[in-house]
């Protein structure tokens, strides 16, 4: 079987009892970086087999994952942190063991968005999930297509890109547009802050910008 292992963000704590079991019983853990799940199974005192797994090599490991797997092994993947296939490595590789008739079971538990969204006052009975805006190709063509979007919107950012982000969402959605940015979710510090983009541009022009962020902007009310 194919387990996809969600694993925490930020604060070891965050994983759940079955997915340390199932890390501790399957044959083999593919891993986006292994020295980043390294550490959390040097935590836990998880000792099975890791290897990469990741966009650069997915497409060529994949059929050979499929057939250990056909064959009999349990794997398990994660990822850096939060759930396998959210703006990271997991569809190709469960496309294909379904495609193959094998079992695939996502384990509930961490992803970024979830309490970004949930933190941040805006509605989420209905929102758009989008990740990682294109860093050139097709994101105005993205932007133009959310202009009339009246559901909470949620972006994955870099921090080396956010003011461009931010500033590009305002040319989008107007300088007043309700919006909050979390980062550093989890961690020591972690930072929530809310207002209009043209408030949260003034905040993070004037501040030192580390970790990964979630952007959370507000559909259209009118």
């Amino acid at each position: 079987m194919l387990y996809l292992v969600p694993t925490p963000i930020g604060n070891l704590e965050d994983i759940t009892l079955r997915a340390l079991r199932i890390l501790k019983e399957v044959n083999l853990i593919l891993a986006e970086d292994t020295r980043k799940t390294a550490i959390l199974l040097k935590h836990y005192e998880i000792s099975i087999p890791v290897i990469a797994y990741h966009q650069n090599n997915e497409h060529s490991l994949t059929p050979k994952l499929v057939e250990r797997i056909s064959k009999g092994e349990d794997i398990a993947l994660v990822t850096d942190a939060g759930t396998p296939g959210i703006s990271d490595p997991g569809f190709l590789l469960v496309r294909e063991c379904l495609a193959q008739g094998i079992k695939t079971e996502c384990l509930p538990g961490a992803t970024a968005f979830v309490p970004a969204l949930v933190n941040s006052g805006l509605p989420c009975d209905s929102f758009y999930f989008h990740g990682f805006l294109p860093h050139k190709k097709g994101r105005n063509k993205i932007m133009e297509s959310l202009k009339e979007e009246r559901s909470t919107m949620v972006f994955y950012e870099s921090p080396f890109r956010l003011l461009k982000t931010l500033e590009l969402f305002t040319a989008t959605f107007g300088a007043e547009r309700k919006a909050a940015i979390s980062r550093e979710l989890t961690k020591m510090f972690e930072e929530n802050v809310r207002g209009t983009l043209a408030e949260l541009i003034t905040h993070f022009t004037n501040s030192t910008i580390k970790g990964e962020i979630v952007i959370v902007v507000a559909g259209r009310e009118d």
